[in-house]
């Protein structure tokens, strides 16, 4: 018995960790994440730009809220101490304050196309960080989804196709060939376990968000009375066209609030599975996109949109994006790479199929004994029966006698 239960533990902590090692460290195409990487940098091309045309404002020692009021409004004094660090509290000087900015657009257009990604992608996530506790109180979630995205491409090859490096790496390797240093700044298009960790990291931080606002959302009233939807569209601050008709069809507005909340909600665990995966990312894009057409929040719909194809297969973005070995940026490597990732595949099943056939004969086995011991009680039951029965026999042929 206790070698028995020292196999089923053994089995389970081994499937469970072979399932932990698959679902971080599988390598995946960069292909996703390529597109992912080209959607924040123009989202924070485009956030640099607007606060460019009034850096002053912004950010200069004359803004609307100073370094003194920020840090006042973040130290505690009036809420939660949340305050965070940045260089840009000290920059006083105008000249040296555009001199930065510049330099925080040449670095996210460096992104957006591709070049040097392995150090501009991180440092444009660095620069977004200090502008941001800087900006504290003129901030809302397109800030807070473009930078936890580009923190998590940070880790991968992200650049590594749709970029400037995919065509200085395929013009160096020609030359001088495929160096170590031209490997790491230049790498490769073909399945990686930086990919595969960034991507999981981007699903789960979105599943997070989505929880907690759920969360969020469930404990005020107007969700669960069917009445939220109703007072966003009817909202002149967010109103984009004249939704005040929808006032007279209250169970369509009720219904939408309530399945908002339950998606909201379930999200974290209605993606994983393959069928309901579509249903919940289609939700996602009817929900994110009626925030842009119809709430006037065009940034941050569009950038929720492209965060949800995180959960789109590599495999099926890049089969979409064409056809053939050219097109995935397949190389010998890549396939070489992919043929190990198949076959460490077939080797988990053939195991757990192993480990299934050996519980199955255990399991054969104690029915064949079970079925033995039933048949042994059956016999017995027969002959205590003949015995019986001759028993009454010879007791019959002396009462006669």
């Amino acid at each position: 018995m206790i070698d028995r239960l020292r196999q089923i533990l053994t089995e389970y902590f081994t499937r469970a960790i072979a399932g932990w090692d698959q679902f971080w460290f599988t390598p995946q195409w960069p292909h996703l994440l390529a597109i992912l990487r080209i959607g924040c940098g123009l989202m924070l091309l485009y956030s640099h730009l607007i606060w460019a045309a009034d850096l002053s404002g912004f950010m200069g020692p004359d803004a609307w809220i100073g370094p003194e009021l920020s840090g006042r409004l973040h130290d505690g004094t009036f809420g939660y101490n949340d305050a965070g660090f940045s260089y840009l509290w000290w920059v006083e000087s105008s000249s040296l304050l555009w001199l930065h900015h510049t330099l925080v657009i040449l670095v996210t257009l460096a992104m957006t196309v591709g070049f040097a990604t392995r150090i501009t992608v991180p440092l444009a996530w660095f620069f977004q960080i200090m502008i941001i506790h800087r900006m504290t109180g003129m901030l809302f979630g397109l800030d807070q989804i473009v930078t936890y995205m580009t923190m998590y491409l940070a880790l991968a090859p992200c650049g590594s196709i749709f970029s400037v490096d995919a065509w200085l790496r395929g013009r160096l390797a020609e030359r001088r060939g495929d160096s170590g240093a031209i490997a790491w700044l230049l790498p490769g298009t073909q399945p990686s376990v930086a990919a595969g960790v960034a991507t999981r990291l981007l699903q789960i931080h979105l599943c997070v968000i989505y929880l907690f606002g759920g969360l969020a959302k469930a404990r005020g009233e107007t969700w669960w009375d069917g009445t939220a939807v109703y007072y966003a569209l009817v909202s002149y601050e967010y109103q984009s066209f004249d939704l005040t008709w929808i006032v007279n069809w209250p169970r369509l507005f009720s219904f939408l609030s309530l399945l908002t909340l339950f998606w909201e909600i379930f999200y974290v665990a209605l993606v994983w599975p393959r069928v309901t995966r579509p249903i919940v990312l289609g939700m996602a894009m009817m929900v994110h996109g009626g925030i842009a057409l119809f709430l006037g929040m065009m940034t941050f719909g569009s950038m929720m949109m492209l965060a949800n194809l995180i959960f789109v297969p590599p495999p099926l973005i890049a089969r979409l994006l064409g056809s053939g070995d050219a097109v995935v940026g397949s190389t010998p490597e890549s396939r070489e790479s992919d043929l190990e990732t198949k076959i460490a595949d077939y080797e988990r099943r053939k195991a757990r199929l192993r480990s299934k056939e050996a519980l199955y004969r255990e399991r054969v086995d104690r029915l064949k004994r079970r079925e033995q011991k039933i048949k042994d009680l059956v016999d017995r039951k027969k002959k205590l029966d003949n015995e019986s029965d001759d028993q009454l026999g010879n007791e019959s042929d002396l009462d006669l006698g």
